[in-house]
């Protein structure tokens, strides 16, 4: 594991900076996410199943990179709403698989939908093409650093 002391001098700032400005957008995407039924972890998950396919919940708890008592938490209430579902793997019937039902991939589908349309907003309100365009060069870098952490 390297220390911060292994970090090149022009990155230490570019790090900081980063910081704060993902901490905003996290911040302010945590309060849209909260004035709706669906909480901003429960939205993960969803999308976690979604984009991979039914999982186990500890295989979850892992790629969600929290508690196997918190993801359950979050899969009882998912579960109680009736968007997703829980079944015995084919494979190993000692295991239990979580999916999607079709009631999550619309909640999904709303929900991503209504943050997009407010992204899309807020970029079209205050940002040049130019600036559009810098910001989309930069989601392949972000989607990178994210893997990283």
């Amino acid at each position: 594991m390297s220390s911060y002391a292994d970090v090149p001098a022009e990155s230490a700032p570019v790090g900081a900076t980063l910081r704060l400005a993902i901490g905003r957008l996290a911040r302010r995407l945590k309060q849209v996410y909260a004035a709706d039924a669906l909480t901003f972890a429960e939205t993960s998950v969803l999308s976690r199943l979604e984009r991979e396919g039914p999982s186990t919940p500890t295989v979850l708890a892992a790629a969600e990179h929290v508690r196997p008592q918190a993801m359950g938490a979050t899969l009882t209430a998912l579960e109680q709403r009736g968007l997703i579902q829980r079944r015995d793997d084919p494979g190993d019937g000692r295991r239990v698989l979580v999916g999607l039902t079709d009631a999550g991939r619309q909640a999904l589908d709303a929900r991503h939908k209504a943050v997009t349309e407010l992204i899309d907003r807020a970029l079209a309100s205050g940002f040049t093409p130019a600036e559009c365009q810098a910001l989309a060069a930069a989601i392949p870098l972000l989607d990178r650093l994210a893997e990283r952490l």
